[in-house]
């Protein structure tokens, strides 16, 4: 069933076996493409979903995460959210065209182009050749280093400044698993499992916000799901995402 849910990224979230189906205004002929923007109702993304989902005639376990918005605005801040903690390739590539769509709307509404004068600034000009003769010239100098005496005091000198750097790293790691653990986002998610038409009855019943949009939906069909279901949770009334 649909419910509106904090997505929190988990332990248990690890290497899936999994299909992913996407549904967003960019698919080839399911969003509305205007000359303002592009567009698609939750309505219309979920029922191209439920219509390759039941093209799949299998059991298995059903995971729909889906952002949804009245303005361009509104949705782009949930989707940002949601990447935050859920990084998927599909919601990346999703902001990233949601991004040029808006930036051509603007680029489109302006109506006097001034040509500048002066020479543009300047910048490295870089052409396969002369890269190929940098990295020539870098790993010659790199073996003259390499051939050269090494002393055993600098050797150990730089044995320990490896050993710091390694342990640097580690910790930031986990500092930064620890921040990704603290992160969270609100998602309107379906979850199913079992047989595949009671699953379809569910998923097209009650499609929430109907009136929106905007819609980026993401589903996930799986024989274990349950790392994904780990990260879904029961929205607090009293406190936000």
């Amino acid at each position: 069933m649909w419910c509106e849910a904090k997505l929190a990224f988990t332990d248990s979230v690890g290497a899936l076996e999994c299909s992913v189906i996407s549904a967003h205004p960019w698919v080839y002929g399911l969003g509305q493409q205007t000359e303002n923007g592009a567009y698609l109702s939750p309505v219309n993304a979920i029922s191209y979903l439920a219509q390759k989902l039941a093209g799949t005639g299998r059991v298995a376990d059903i995971v729909i995460m889906m952002v949804v918005g009245q303005t361009q605005e509104t949705f782009m801040a949930k989707l940002n959210q949601l990447i935050d903690v859920f990084l998927a390739p599909t919601f990346t590539q999703i902001n990233r065209q949601a991004q040029a769509t808006a930036e051509l709307a603007s680029c489109r509404m302006q109506i006097l182009i001034k040509y500048g004068k002066g020479l543009p600034d300047a910048m490295t000009l870089s052409i396969p050749t002369s890269r190929a003769a940098l990295s020539c010239a870098t790993l010659t100098a790199a073996a003259d280093s390499a051939a050269s005496a090494v002393d055993v005091a600098s050797l150990k000198q730089q044995v320990s400044g490896f050993s710091n750097q390694r342990d640097s790293m580690l910790g930031d790691i986990a500092r930064g698993l620890d921040a990704l653990q603290g992160k969270s986002a609100k998602a309107w998610v379906f979850t199913a499992s079992g047989d595949l038409p009671s699953t379809l009855i569910a998923l097209i019943k009650k499609i929430p916000v109907p009136s929106a949009v905007y819609t980026a939906a993401m589903m996930l069909v799986g024989d274990n799901l349950d790392g994904i279901k780990g990260m879904t949770h029961d929205i607090d009334p009293d406190a936000g995402a």
